[in-house]
């Protein structure tokens, strides 16, 4: 049986990790010789189109069941941004055997968890229950896949919950407008990834009823969707439930993804925001890059470690520990299946000045076109993304929502399998060739916050 990672694992990954990297920073000459996690993935589809993954680890008593619908912001059209996640909202309101709450009042009463989230490539759902209750978790998500109540008075309500939580995340949060600027900035002329996952006051307060229910018929449906489960179940049980309670959902006629192509970027571009929650000014950065689980992305992605990957860190050594002219520095990039963006954002402390940081930084990411990362750093790095990759994958909820991804995005769970593979394949080499391609000037979106 398949097992989940431990403490120990981890520790002995991270020394084999630790002891076995070549000279010059390269990849280990014997990736064999690195511990292996296998994951136990069996995917199935039924008739009407829905993808069943199953992942069966008993070393809990407990099953996460994980429904990810394949649709996000990116989705939406111009003028109705925020319904992907209004519905987040709405898949809680009921359905024919379901009252509005009970959802919640049900997996809760019998000792278990849920929640939900909307990013711009998907709408995920989760239960995390005992294993004795894996059929009352199943059973819920399919009668409100099969029957959600899309009413006025729920989408009155909801509309008011998303508009609510728009004040609190976007208009009253510090940083979070600079931040929404710059992805209008880095992916301008995109509409899938230039706007907010959240939407507008202004397309929540025009959707009408019409509009919301031709949305859920497109994309709610099991041909649009993905169900994990993973934990302590029988597998074959598991997937005699998933024919009796989802078999009978309507598949839908596939909608096709065509965004077309993100504008080339001829020149730097840049913004301004004050903020008046913001109580030091910061400097944000972006660039364009290539989707996500692409090689030069992984890269990028271990560029962003060596920049500003924690206390020891490039940037957070000359920024913060060494100059002490600014609070924090991150660097990373947002994960996009299609288009991504590789982003730098740093707070600036009492001393410090924009002009003063922006040198520090331009600095750091000139010099690491030049030089590739030494022994010492891909060392850290490559521990650093596998000590994250094991933790990720530590819970049956986080398991299931990470197979639910890539079967979502890449049609197929087991490619996580081979995931760590991906990063431990980069070379010293190939994060200085990435970040010299895609870190240039003419790409670079800029917004500078003044408090």
């Amino acid at each position: 049986m398949s097992r989940t990672p431990t403490l120990s694992l981890l520790f002995a990954l991270s020394l084999a990790m630790g002891s076995h990297t070549a000279s010059s920073g390269q990849a280990p000459a014997s990736p064999a010789a690195i511990p292996h996690l296998h994951i136990d993935v069996q995917r199935s589809t039924l008739a009407n189109g829905l993808r069943v993954v199953l992942s069966v680890d008993h070393t809990s008593p407990t099953v996460a069941v994980d429904v990810m619908y394949d649709v996000g912001a990116r989705d939406e059209q111009r003028g109705r941004s925020g319904f992907a996640h209004l519905f987040e909202h709405m898949m809680f309101q009921g359905s024919a055997h379901v009252a509005k709450g009970d959802h919640m009042r049900l997996i809760a009463s019998h000792g278990g968890t849920l929640n939900a989230d909307t990013s711009s490539d998907r709408t995920n759902y989760f239960d995390l229950v005992p294993e004795s209750e894996l059929p009352l978790a199943m059973w819920l998500e399919a009668d409100r896949m099969k029957s959600l109540d899309v009413s006025q008075a729920n989408l009155d309500n909801q509309r008011l919950v998303v508009e609510e939580e728009y004040r609190m995340r976007v208009l009253n949060a510090a940083y979070a407008p600079a931040e929404l600027r710059l992805d209008e900035l880095t992916f301008q002329g995109y509409w899938p990834y230039e706007h907010s996952v959240i939407g507008t006051m202004k397309d929540l307060d025009a959707a009408t009823l019409d509009w919301v229910r031709a949305f859920h018929e497109r994309y709610y449906a099991p041909n649009v969707a993905v169900l994990v489960v993973s934990g302590d179940f029988d597998p074959a049980v598991a997937l005699e439930r998933a024919r009796a309670y989802f078999g009978d959902a309507k598949r839908v006629a596939l909608a096709r993804f065509e965004p077309g192509e993100m504008p080339e970027q001829d020149a730097p571009r840049e913004d301004v925001v004050k903020d008046v929650h913001a109580r030091f000014p910061a400097v944000l950065y972006g660039w364009p890059t290539p989707p996500a689980h692409t090689p030069d992305h992984y890269a990028l992605e271990l560029a962003a470690d060596v920049l500003a990957g924690g206390e020891s860190s490039r940037l957070y050594k000359a920024l913060v520990h060494d100059r002490a002219i600014a609070i924090d520095v991150d660097a990373e990039l947002e994960g996009h299946r299609g288009p991504d963006a590789f982003e730098v954002s740093s707070k600036l402390s009492a001393k410090g000045t924009v002009a003063g940081v922006e040198d520090v930084i331009a600095d750091a990411i000139t010099s690491l076109a030049r030089t590739p990362p030494t022994e010492g750093e891909m060392r850290k790095v490559r521990n650093r993304r596998a000590s994250q990759f094991l933790f990720d994958l530590a819970s049956n909820h986080a398991r299931a929502e990470q197979l639910a991804t890539f079967e979502t995005y890449w049609g197929d769970a087991g490619l996580l399998n081979t995931e760590l593979d991906r990063y431990l394949d980069v070379s010293a080499q190939d994060i200085s060739r990435v970040v010299a391609r895609y870190l240039v000037p003419k790409h670079l979106s800029r917004v500078v916050v003044q408090p």
